[in-house]
């Protein structure tokens, strides 16, 4: 992926848009250990280590599939990829998608950016449907953020994760990739 420039960095300059580096991994580590620890879009208790985050990120590339980050003067604002919704082989061109932004850039449409960047990548890798399930029917900033990316309310689970002493919800959306389902899937995938 090529890099793009995007406006609106948090000191008003412009951030990047690229493909992850090794190099990335503690930035994004710490980014995804603040919303663990503070909010509800993740229902992971305890923020994973540096190595277990390298490992994941490591999964999603070898499957082929987009991690994105958004910087601006070398340092990470936030990241994006995309991977299996499931394993089991007839889901293999469903994605699901996963978001998040480091909290001093939030609101300078870093995740819009990025969310777009990945479902043109999604496509080009030849997915037909992307899933976005949304920790906690209360996330208003990342249901109008999928939602203005052209993603449609495929559900609620209700009261399915328990964090902070409360139930949470499981918003599902979803979203056709290129054809969708509109014809059969490219061959080779």
């Amino acid at each position: 992926m090529n890099s793009k420039q995007a406006p609106a960095a948090p000191d008003g300059g412009r951030f990047t848009i690229r493909g992850s580096r090794d190099e990335d991994v503690a930035a994004i580590q710490a980014i995804y250990a603040h919303h663990v620890l503070h909010g509800t879009a993740s229902f992971e208790l305890e923020p994973p280590d540096l190595d277990e985050i390298g490992r994941r990120r490591a999964d999603v590339l070898r499957g082929g599939f987009p991690y994105l980050v958004a910087e601006h003067g070398g340092r990470v604002l936030g990241y994006a990829y995309a991977n299996l919704f499931r394993t089991r082989p007839a889901y293999r061109f469903m994605l699901e998608d996963s978001i998040y932004i480091d909290p001093g850039a939030i609101g300078r449409g870093i995740g819009r950016t990025l969310l777009a960047e990945l479902i043109a990548a999604s496509e080009a890798v030849g997915c037909r449907q992307m899933l976005a399930v949304i920790g906690d029917s209360a996330n208003v900033a990342s249901i109008g953020l999928h939602a203005a990316c052209g993603f449609r309310f495929a559900g609620v689970m209700r009261a399915s994760g328990w964090k902070f002493g409360r139930w949470l919800d499981t918003v599902l959306m979803q979203r056709e990739l290129g054809e969708g389902f509109g014809s059969p899937p490219p061959p080779g995938r």
